[in-house]
């Protein structure tokens, strides 16, 4: 009697909450044949799925093309082996947002959301960019630079490295918007138009073990983009994207495209950790425009290789980026062609004024420990009057400049873009290997800096740090460019209360 009475209740249980329930798009219509358009057989499927408490959403092998799907709470969307989610090539396929489409994947005010499997999602990114023309550059022009017209120009033909010339696509690949615990694990995704993976106002999001690519040469082909959301945690992932691997951000204001619609606070509590990562912009990004304030993040253990940043943390706009701990990470970076953001930095933290009608927030309580970089251009931390960058530490860094075969029509410059000010965004400057200005409480302990094959004239001084208060610099290892004879190891100017302990040469002007 006992063993029924358990048995009812178990079935009663399966029958309330969805456990093993499981819906098979074919058996709503959908046909892996690669042509038929499977939109509305997916559609139904994950509204039986929902209707009926939640459950599982199969899609079994084959290829299966489709425009824009609505998750909604408890769906599993689960892709088996050899199952392949293909987006439409064409744009009217797509769901419309005023003057812009939705991509393939769209959830809204949702929770309890999982998309997991062995197979893709693929969103045949390149039917919609020209893959014979190069992107140039705008924002900022090139009038400020070293090379004039001549910066990050293709010299001997061909569109380098890009970025191709987009056509008119569909919006970011998935928009979580407003959803709660929402998980992203083990898939494939490739081909993304835009965004890949867009989590927007989100509250506990878990992405885990995911491969994602896309083309190299496409702009604004994100990884994974964290607007204002918390609790968030990304690891064990490998992505490999045009632009930014991974962006986190808090935006403040409201913004007609898709995903923005409900974004109103801050991001925190984030962490990414084992993650291998690749990007023609930034491995990791955090912070940018319309900013509000992105706290309390942890990234740990990762590769950031082939990028041409590796890690960028930039304030131009109100709001903070504070209490950012990040630890055992290898960075490779090199300069690239065209209108990528960045010149090799590995790391690189601005804060410069980016509108006119706020106050511009600040930078503080940033840590960089274990740190390996190899790299084409050297370390930035720009500060400006009007927002000192605030208690900022190295410790055990170690940097290699290597010789850059672009050197001589994209080096010697900084990148600021996202500023006021075309003079202020893409500017010539001699470059150390590690430049701080308007910093405080800057520590640098165990940095072992070396030279590879360094042949241009614009690299001088090992450390150089200026208009500063409250400067450590301990057991510093390195020298000056090898090809500068006015560089010196670490040059220090503009500061008050600095605290150098080193076997090295240092020149002081202007110190208190």
């Amino acid at each position: 009697m006992k063993k029924r009475q358990l048995f009812l209740a178990m079935s009663l249980l399966i029958f309330n909450y969805g456990i093993a329930q499981t819906f098979d798009i074919q058996n709503y219509g959908a046909i892996g044949d690669g042509k038929t358009l499977n939109t509305e057989a997916v559609q139904k499927a994950v509204d039986a799925c929902s209707a009926n408490r939640g459950g599982k959403v199969i899609v079994p092998t084959g290829i299966f093309i489709i425009g824009t799907v609505n998750l909604k709470s408890n769906v599993h969307l689960y892709l088996e082996s050899g199952a392949i989610l293909r987006g439409s090539s064409n744009l009217n396929d797509y769901t419309p947002y005023n003057e812009v489409h939705y991509g393939m994947l769209y959830a809204e005010n949702a929770e309890n959301i999982i998309i997991s499997g062995f197979g893709n999602i693929d969103g045949n990114g390149d039917y919609f960019f020209d893959h014979n023309k190069a992107k140039k550059i705008e924002w900022g022009g090139t009038q400020y630079t070293r090379q004039k017209e001549n910066f990050r120009k293709v010299m001997d033909g061909g569109i380098g490295d890009g970025p191709l010339v987009p056509k008119d696509r569909p919006y970011q690949m998935f928009i979580f918007s407003n959803c709660k615990r929402v998980t992203v694990n083990d898939i494939l995704v490739t081909g993304a138009p835009m965004w890949t993976m867009h989590f927007a106002d989100c509250d506990g999001v878990r992405v885990d073990g995911i491969r994602l690519y896309t083309n190299m040469l496409v702009p604004n082909a994100d990884g994974i983009d964290i607007t204002s959301c918390k609790n968030v945690i990304v690891t064990d992932c490998d992505i490999r994207s045009g632009d930014d691997a991974i962006a986190i951000v808090g935006y403040a204001h409201h913004f007609e495209i898709p995903g923005y619609q409900q974004i109103r606070h801050l991001s925190e509590n984030i962490i990414v950790s084992n993650c291998n990562l690749q990007s023609y912009s930034s491995g990791i990004r955090i912070g940018f425009l319309d900013q509000n304030t992105v706290r309390n993040i942890n990234i740990s253990n990762c590769n950031i290789t082939n990028s041409t940043r590796g890690i960028g943390i930039f304030l131009r706009d109100e709001g903070s980026l504070e209490n950012i701990n990040i630890s055992n990470i290898n960075i490779e970076t090199k300069l690239r062609t065209g209108d990528w953001w960045g010149n090799g930095e590995p790391i690189h933290i601005s804060a410069i004024r980016g509108k006119d009608s706020v106050k511009l927030g600040r930078i503080k309580n940033l840590k960089f420990d274990n740190i390996t970089c190899k790299s084409e251009n050297g370390i930035l931390i720009y500060g400006t009057e009007e927002s000192v960058i605030e208690n900022v530490t190295f410790n055990n860094v170690s940097l290699e400049i290597i010789d850059s075969k672009l050197n001589g029509v994209a080096g010697g410059n900084i990148d600021l873009r996202g500023c006021l000010g075309e003079e202020s965004q893409l500017f010539q400057r001699d470059l150390p290997a590690f430049f701080a200005q308007y910093v405080s409480d800057l520590k640098i302990d165990n940095f072992r800096l070396d030279w590879t094959d360094t042949r241009m004239e614009f690299f001088t001084h090992g450390l150089e740090v200026i208009n500063f208060e409250n400067l450590r610099i301990t057991e510093f290892e390195g020298t000056a460019s090898p090809v500068n004879p006015n560089a010196f190891p670490i040059y220090i100017e503009n500061g008050v209360n600095a605290d150098i302990k080193v076997k090295t040469r240092v020149v002081k002007k202007n110190v208190k």
